[in-house]
């Protein structure tokens, strides 16, 4: 009977195990969404999970494992927006017209957590280092939404810095906080940015192609 007992018991103690892991990392996320990852220490998280210092170790043999964790845990549930489905619009205004209140809506519901990791990354090479796959995501979708236009030279570049910017949290969170639009208004205010940009350098370009000559 105690033979039978064993396997339950060891499986009752790696769920045990699982749950004070998962609590661990809940705990890091919940504080590194409030005070930072630089303001966050390994007891500040075991007073928060409810553990020993020694506990969050054992579950996470350094602080590098313990970010990776909390990184993968968030992000599968706070997944960005899916650029194969932006991609799929052919048209590049009503692309970017569709994907930046979408953009803006997950910077609403993501704010605190983005303004703690922006305002870290340059104080922790750690969070640098993660945080840098969210920036490779916005060079995508900034490439994602500038296929399809018929531009070139500068003027693509000029169209391309115009997207980057609009793609951009700062951006976003200047916006709506301190400026206090909506993310639709925003999200139009930008589309028209990118129009302009657009405009003004093929006007440029015509401008040195034909100069106007003195009549005198």
């Amino acid at each position: 009977m105690s033979d039978g007992k064993r396997p339950y018991h060891q499986t009752r103690r790696a769920e045990l195990e699982e749950q004070t892991r998962l609590r661990i990392t809940e705990s890091a996320i919940e504080l590194h969404g409030t005070r930072g990852p630089a303001r966050t220490s390994i007891s500040a998280v075991a007073a928060r999970a409810g553990v020993r210092r020694s506990t969050v170790y054992r579950h996470f043999r350094d602080e590098a494992a313990l970010f990776a964790a909390c990184s993968g845990h968030w992000m599968a549930s706070n997944s960005p927006p899916d650029l194969a489905a932006w991609a799929m619009i052919k048209d590049p205004e009503q692309r970017l017209s569709s994907a930046l209140p979408e953009m803006y809506g997950y910077y609403r519901r993501t704010e605190p957590m983005l303004a703690n990791l922006h305002r870290d990354e340059d104080l922790m090479p750690l969070v640098k280092q993660l945080f840098a796959g969210f920036h490779g995501y916005l060079s995508a979708a900034r490439d994602t939404l500038l296929h399809g236009r018929r531009s070139r030279g500068a003027r693509r570049r000029r169209v391309q810095a115009a997207i980057g910017h609009a793609l951009a949290f700062p951006t976003w969170r200047s916006l709506s906080g301190e400026q206090g639009l909506g993310d639709r208004e925003a999200a139009e205010l930008m589309c028209r940015l990118v129009n302009v940009a657009n405009q003004s350098a093929a006007e440029n370009h015509q401008g040195r192609s034909n100069p106007r000559r003195d009549a005198s």
